[in-house]
């Protein structure tokens, strides 16, 4: 083997070197976006968590005072327009007339 063969061999194996050091660094850096990433989402996460079990206490304690959280609909504004429009909603009249006043099982039925 000759010396300048060795010289040669030598100098291909730093540039091999340098290459391998470079995408060891784009590597590195992409490994500590991932890092700051995930640390971000497990934090986020853990305050949606937080923020959940919080609303879960607040209805808790709402359905044992006995307010309840309702979520009127349409079909519920629908029935309660026919009600003040003087028709019956309940299901022992419904769709009738009201002639005399106001009917205990329709406004139960409404305050549900």
């Amino acid at each position: 083997m000759d010396k300048s063969d060795i010289y040669t061999q030598v100098a291909e194996m730093e540039e091999q070197l340098g290459r391998l050091y470079r995408e060891v660094k784009i590597l590195k850096q992409h490994v500590v976006a991932l890092l700051e990433e995930n640390k971000s989402l497990s934090l986020e996460n853990q305050n949606l968590r937080d923020m959940m079990a919080n609303k879960e206490q607040e209805n808790q304690k709402k359905e044992e005072n006995g307010q309840r959280n309702h979520v009127v609909g349409e079909g519920y504004d629908n029935l309660a327009r026919l009600y003040y429009e003087g028709f019956h909603i309940c299901h022992v009249h419904y769709g009738s007339l009201r002639t005399e006043g106001d009917c205990l099982f329709c406004l139960s039925f409404l305050n549900k």
